[in-house]
């Protein structure tokens, strides 16, 4: 009885043990193994993991669009996804045309995806305008750049019918610029992002403004856009800021997960800022403000919980 007694103790012990951690798994679906959402989702999941004793899996995927589906289909828990791909899943329309999916919430904004239109001066385009009858890479077929793209010429009154469109990847386009086979291209990345850079010893460009009149119309349209100045500085041959729009890397997660849950990510998502920056760049870029900015998504109860006590939302 005593054996007994002592082995019910240790279970005893387990069980509270597991629940004080919350026993919790999250499988988090991130990007390509090489790319920004994989290495940042890897860095804070690490962390997270100490700070809640949760246990998380990180998975590379075809990014946001793909770990939308993951989410609705059940697959993962949590994922990073841009926060315009999430408004139109959100809402059925665009890339999401009439498979409206609902099933995520809106954790945390986490850093700026900026949308950079690089472009030949010597090709005569000053403006967005100029790009009307110019060879023009608008990005992947059905990805989330080609949207920006569409949103952004048209408010300038240009279409994809006005252009010698090419949909093109961010390599590709690069290669293809530095061939002098199209005279702009759009890219939707962090900056400064590696294919504009490698243009920057081999080719003549320079990024275009998205002045503040269109800018605002933009926003008012698609509150997913901020404004977003790239420094100079940022790219060799660029000598002065330019004011462009910017998309946020965006953590969602499922309803399934409880309050509770989420609000412990949450919380010890920006009380470990310092310890995230220093595991990834991009970590510097959480902030509470730029959190909820941009948002158009419902956050989930847990997250909505830490931030209004906070403050960062009322």
């Amino acid at each position: 009885m005593k054996k007994v007694s002592i082995v019910l103790a240790i279970v005893l012990v387990l069980s509270l043990m597991l629940t004080a951690c919350g026993g919790e798994k999250i499988r988090l679906a991130t990007g390509g193994n090489t790319g920004t959402y994989y290495s940042f989702g890897t860095a804070v999941s690490q962390i997270l993991g100490e700070k809640t004793g949760y246990s998380f899996t990180v998975q590379s995927t075809g990014a946001s669009k793909a770990n939308i589906q993951l989410i609705a289909a059940g697959e993962v828990e949590m994922a990073i996804v841009q926060n315009d791909v999430m408004d139109y899943a959100y809402n059925g329309t665009d890339l999401f045309a009439g498979e409206q999916t609902q099933g995520f919430s809106a954790m945390a904004a986490l850093y700026a995806e900026v949308v950079q239109i690089v472009v030949n001066p010597d090709a005569g385009i000053t403006t967005i305008a100029d790009l009307a009858g110019k060879r023009v890479s608008v990005g992947d077929a059905g990805s989330g750049v080609e949207f920006n793209s569409k949103q952004i010429l048209e408010a300038y009154g240009v279409t994809f019918d006005d252009i010698q469109k090419q949909n093109l990847g961010f390599g590709a386009s690069a290669d293809a610029f530095k061939d002098n086979k199209i005279d702009a291209f759009f890219c939707t990345a962090g900056a400064p992002t590696t294919a504009i850079m490698d243009l920057a010893t081999s080719a003549n460009f320079t990024i275009l403004t998205v002045d503040d009149e269109h800018a605002a119309q933009l926003i008012a349209k698609y509150p997913f856009y901020t404004q977003y100045d790239i420094p100079a500085g940022t790219y060799d041959n660029i000598d002065e800021d330019v004011t462009t729009l910017a998309v946020k890397a965006t953590f969602i997660v499922s309803n399934d997960l409880s309050e509770e849950v989420v609000y412990e990510m949450t919380k010890a998502l920006f009380e470990n800022q310092t310890e995230i920056e220093v595991a990834h760049a991009k970590g510097a870029e959480l902030n509470l403000k730029y959190a909820v900015e941009g948002v158009s998504v419902p956050f989930h109860p847990g997250a909505e919980k830490y931030y209004r006590e906070v403050g960062a939302i009322a």
